[in-house]
C-alpha cells in the first residue's frame, strides 16, 4: 500500500517537505470586533475564557485583549481606536470576524529572513512590539488570503 507523503510525515515515516517557517504551532487567532467589552464578555460566558493581557496600541490604532481558552488556546480580540486604522478599515470592508492567524516561532528574525528569501511579502521587515512581545506580520497575498502573524515564543506553552 502506498502512503501519501504528508500522511507518512504525520506518522513519522518520512519527511514531507522542508518548511519555509519552522512554526512551533498556532499561537492565537485574531478576531476583529467593534465592541471589545461585549466580545470579551461573550468569550468568557460561552467558552470560559480568561483575560491574559490587555493593551492599547496607539501607533497601530487598536485596543487588544488576549484571552486564554483552556490550557493552551488563545484568542486575541482587536477593536479599532478609529475608522482610519488597519482594524477599522478591515471592519469597514469585511465586518467582524477572523482578522489573522498567528504562529509561534522560536527565532523570529531568522524566520522573517527565510520568508523574505522565499519571496513572501512582509508587512513588518523587522520584529515589533505586540501584546505577546516580539511579533511581525506577513501580507495576506503571500498566504492565500490569510493575514498571518509570527510571534516570538518565550515559553514552551506558547506554541
Amino acid at each position: 500500500m502506498r502512503v501519501h507523503d504528508c500522511t507518512a510525515a504525520a506518522f513519522g515515516r518520512g519527511t514531507w517537505h522542508d518548511p519555509g517557517v519552522s512554526a512551533l504551532g498556532i499561537h492565537h487567532v485574531g478576531i476583529a470586533v467593534r465592541d471589545i467589552e461585549g466580545a470579551r464578555e461573550r468569550y468568557e460566558r460561552l467558552f470560559g475564557a480568561r483575560v491574559e493581557a490587555r493593551e492599547r496600541v496607539e501607533e497601530q490604532g487598536v485596543e487588544a485583549i488576549a484571552l486564554l481558552l483552556g490550557d493552551e488556546g488563545r484568542v486575541e480580540l482587536l477593536a479599532p481606536l478609529g475608522e482610519d486604522t488597519p482594524v477599522g478599515r478591515f471592519l469597514a470592508r469585511r465586518g467582524e470576524g477572523m482578522h489573522h492567524l498567528a504562529f509561534a516561532v522560536a527565532d523570529l528574525p531568522a524566520e522573517l529572513a527565510g520568508l523574505r528569501a522565499a519571496g513572501a511579502t512582509l508587512i513588518d521587515e523587522r520584529p515589533r512590539s505586540g501584546i505577546y512581545g516580539a511579533v511581525a506580520f506577513v501580507h495576506h497575498e503571500s498566504l492565500g488570503g490569510v493575514l498571518s502573524e509570527l510571534v516570538q515564543a518565550t515559553t514552551s506553552t506558547e506554541a
